[in-house]
């Protein structure tokens, strides 16, 4: 485990200096690395430049202001770290097939193979969209549970952090396409969960676990995830209820069986065996003050 980072306790207004400074660099970092992807899919580009972007403002805060590593920020691999990923890449595949497979077994939904061609399966593309998953997720943590959600977090406590920290993550997806007020909703809640999972696990390893789980699983029925349409496995699912259920052109994420799974998965974090690992930019403590030698008489 590495060392915790040098100790450093700004007021207010460096919190949100340091903070403000971090978001605003992946903002516009993002925005042009994105511009210079603008020849890929909307998704690759979504995704990749938040995560360059991500990276490069966590390097350039951590480094500048804690005199820290990239690692610090909860990126630090060790085996709990790895155990964490998978509790998390299996807890967000759960919630996903829970949303899904409740109405199939209903009979609200039908899983049906697709005619468009654009949908078909091939390897290539079930790993290229994994890839960019992936990456997308680990970018989002970066930015919504990374340096400032936890310098800030280390100031005021979790009550005052993490559901702020959601409501930012739902805002965040305000733009998307299929849009609705259930989906920010539930998307707020997916914030604050992602939240609780860091700072009960004291790693970002959990929170990118159930990120990808979840945002990896619904693409394979054919469901819009965040209003994006993937189509990787060749098969849509055909809704019979209406957009309470099926989330409209939102996808899953815009339905109440979401909110359901959402808060389930909730009640499982609050109980789930973790090992917590040291967050140096969490659990960082003062140094003690050297003691002046006295002189001998």
């Amino acid at each position: 485990m590495p060392d915790a980072t040098p100790y450093s306790k700004p007021g207010l207004f460096g919190l949100l200096l340091r903070g403000g400074l971090f978001l605003l660099f992946i903002r516009y970092a993002g925005g042009l690395i994105g511009w210079l992807l603008s020849g890929s899919s909307i998704l690759v580009a979504a995704a990749m430049s938040l995560f360059i972007a991500a990276t490069l403002a966590s390097l350039f805060v951590v480094r500048t202001f804690e005199r820290g590593r990239l690692e610090d920020i909860g990126m630090a691999w060790s085996a709990s770290s790895l155990r964490h990923l998978w509790l998390g890449v299996g807890g967000g595949i759960i919630a996903a097939l829970l949303t899904l497979l409740v109405p199939l077994g209903l009979h609200l939904a039908a899983l049906e193979r697709s005619t468009d061609p654009a949908n078909a399966f091939t390897p290539g593309k079930l790993l290229l969209v994994s890839v960019v998953l992936l990456f997308g997720a680990v970018g989002e943590e970066m930015m919504f549970r990374g340096y400032a959600f936890q310098i800030l977090l280390r100031a005021y406590g979790p009550w005052w952090v993490i559901p702020p920290f959601g409501v930012l993550f739902a805002l965040a997806h305000l733009d998307n396409m299929g849009t609705n007020q259930l989906g920010i909703l539930n998307t707020g809640l997916w914030g604050i969960v992602f939240g609780y999972a860091f700072y009960r696990s004291g790693d970002l390893w959990l929170p990118i676990g159930l990120h990808f789980g979840w945002n990896w699983t619904l693409p394979l029925f054919g469901v819009n995830l965040s209003g994006f349409t993937m189509g990787l496995s060749g098969y849509t699912l055909q809704w019979k209820a209406g957009p309470l259920w099926s989330g409209g052109a939102y996808g899953a994420e815009g339905s109440i069986l979401a909110t359901i799974s959402v808060l389930l998965l909730a009640a499982w974090l609050w109980r789930a065996p973790l090992e917590r690992q040291t967050a140096p930019l969490l659990d960082a403590e003062p140094p003690e003050p050297e003691s002046e030698p006295r002189e001998e008489l």
